[in-house]
């Protein structure tokens, strides 16, 4: 059996120490259950601006994820060959409209020759408007060094 003890102020504290505080016969622990509706509202547009974000967030991703498929596609077909510029520059356009990326075009992806090898890379800035006159900006960096 539980101990419970009364105070003069006609709160009770129980033998796991819990104090609970009566007011009309009532116990005010039993009232304090849940969320306040001030507290839900503030919560549910926490959560909603959340959710708008990732969704605004998303296709600029899954857009990067296409050029780094697209990067890395190019890189293991030239890699230990001989390429040339014209190649590799046939290779990214080709890629481009077979994954349909439509952020930035094949003359954007850079093609330089480095020691040892060529390098490609796409780097690009992709903006997407959030609520208002609020926007996102990601800057996206992809580099792959395809070795002779």
């Amino acid at each position: 059996m539980h101990s419970i003890e009364q105070s003069a102020y006609g709160s009770t504290r129980c033998a796991a120490g819990k104090l609970r505080r009566s007011v009309g016969g009532r116990h005010l622990i039993a009232r304090q259950r849940g969320i306040t509706t001030l507290g839900f509202i503030i919560l549910a547009v926490f959560l909603g601006l959340f959710s708008f974000g990732v969704l605004r967030l998303a296709p600029m991703y899954l857009n990067y994820m296409k050029i780094v498929g697209v990067v890395n596609g190019v890189q293991s077909e030239f890699e230990g060959q001989r390429a040339t510029h014209p190649e590799m520059r046939s290779s990214i356009a080709r890629r481009f409209d077979i994954e349909s990326v439509s952020v930035i075009n094949a003359k954007d992806v850079m093609v330089t020759t480095v020691d040892g090898g060529m390098e490609i890379s796409a780097v690009y800035d992709h903006t997407a408007p959030f609520i208002g006159n609020i926007s996102f900006t990601v800057h996206f960096n992809k580099t792959e060094l395809v070795r002779r």
